[in-house]
């Protein structure tokens, strides 16, 4: 007899965490996901500016999953969803193929959202997956390192201008790690420029920072920045973007920044893939492309299809939209599973999804953080050490755990950076993918291409 077929698009926090519930569940699991690891995406900045390696927020799929037996793990993007049939189509590394589900989890994460200019991308990539924190490392490494080669004062300058866009916990994390390092770790590894004079530039269109903390919070975080050299810009909007500069609208009017270093901080969008199954299953979407689900994290008319984490508009019992951070997928991926074993074990229905606020962490620089856990509010080292063990216990693997300890040991007690490899291949190598193409779309066209002709002359 077959078991259940339980099929997870997505090895984020919602999916994995929805997985490792089921590990003693009566079903079958087939996890799709386009990479072959689980992103610890919060610490990607620190990829980006040299503290940690990818290897340690990223740990392979099959390695975390590998005492858990009722799961296939299967790289490829999903493409379509056959609500009908109950199949999810996928395209592989050149080839396609389909998997049959009996129940279907959707936790494919959240994308950058540009606000409808997409162009913007070429030169300010964003902070979503290991690509982009390994191409933002090169371009921050490689402007000190061009800077250093340039004789004109203008020239120099616009190489040590770093603008970061967007003030949240993502872009106020990287505008404090960049201004460490021209601040604290690069002085004195120059002949030619001296990096304390690096401009960091922090850009939003709302008028405060990390504005989800609170006022009291904010303003701490505000000082600190500025504390650490930060140059920041509220109530700025950004409206044009290319390789030389960024130009924004401000009170003051319109200005251009003349920056070769730009990361893009500002807004996420659900992925296309939400849409898409929002059109298939007639559910309502918002703006942002996330899917207004039942209380029960199902989308409407089909309980058989859970959807968890970014993807999801829903309200808590206060009225609030659910913010999308790690514990709400977290969370979302263990009430699915425990739903379906409850389910499968003739079970009656359990009581609506509840978000439990676990609070929210930022740092600004080392020992040097804001923490908002339920009606607490603490800034500076104390904060800062809870933000340490809260990201060591989300590490999954106890190799990665310790590893991140001795890296931050070199970053924050010295003033070394353990990752400052960066390589033109790095800084390049999408924009060149994405000039002439993905090689394994080409390479599908040549044998479609060849088996006609095939075909065709016999």
């Amino acid at each position: 007899m077959q078991r259940h077929r339980v099929v997870v698009i997505g090895a984020g926090f919602g999916g994995l965490f929805a997985i490792k519930a089921l590990k003693n569940a009566p079903v079958d699991i087939t996890l799709i996901n386009g990479t072959a690891y689980h992103l610890f995406q919060p610490l990607l900045y620190q990829v980006a500016t040299g503290i940690l390696s990818q290897g340690e927020i990223a740990p392979p799929i099959r390695e975390v999953l590998k005492r858990q037996d009722n799961v296939d793990v299967r790289l490829g993007w999903a493409s379509k969803i056959d609500i009908e049939n109950k199949i999810v189509h996928v395209e592989g590394p050149g080839i396609d193929y389909s998997v049959e589900y009996d129940t279907l989890i959707v936790a494919a994460g959240a994308a950058q959202s540009y606000f409808g200019n997409d162009g913007f991308a070429d030169h300010a990539p964003g902070m979503k997956n290991i690509d982009d924190a390994l191409e933002l490392r090169a371009r921050i490494f490689g402007a000190f390192e061009i800077a250093d080669l340039q004789t004109s004062p203008e020239d120099v300058d616009r190489w040590l201008t770093f603008v970061v866009v967007g003030a949240g916990p993502t872009g106020t994390e990287m505008a404090g790690q960049i201004a460490e390092l021209a601040h604290r770790n690069l002085p004195g590894q120059y002949k030619h420029i001296d990096p304390r004079k690096a401009r960091i530039i922090l850009v939003d269109a709302l008028p405060a920072v990390l504005n989800t903390f609170g006022d009291h919070l904010s303003t701490r975080a505000l000082r600190q920045l500025h504390l650490l050299g930060v140059e920041v810009e509220l109530n700025t909007k950004v409206v044009g973007v290319d390789a030389t500069g960024i130009e924004v609208e401000t009170e003051r009017g319109h200005e251009r920044i003349p920056s070769m270093t730009k990361v893009w901080a500002a807004g996420v969008s659900a992925p296309p893939l939400a849409r898409k199954l929002a059109e298939t299953t007639g559910a309502k979407a918002d703006r942002a492309g996330r899917i207004f689900v039942e209380p029960d994290l199902t989308v409407p008319g089909h309980p058989e299809i859970f959807v968890v984490g970014d993807m999801i508009n829903l309200d808590d019992e206060h009225g609030q939209q659910l913010p999308g951070v790690a514990q709400v997928a977290i969370q979302g991926g263990k009430y699915a599973a425990a739903t379906i074993k409850n389910r499968l074990a003739g079970k009656p229905a359990g009581k609506p999804f509840k978000y439990f606020d676990k609070g929210s962490l930022a740092t600004i620089s080392r020992f040097a953080a804001v923490a908002s856990i339920g009606k607490l509010r603490l800034d500076g080292f104390f904060a800062w050490v809870i933000w340490v063990v809260v990201h060591l216990f989300y590490l999954v693997g106890f190799k990665n755990r310790v590893s991140a300890v001795m890296h931050w040991a070199i970053s924050f007690l010295g003033r070394g950076r353990s990752e400052r490899v960066a390589t033109v291949q790095q800084a390049f190598a999408r924009r060149a993918i994405h000039e002439y193409g993905d090689p394994f779309e080409r390479a599908r066209e040549e044998i479609a291409e060849s088996t006609e002709e095939h075909a065709a002359g016999h």
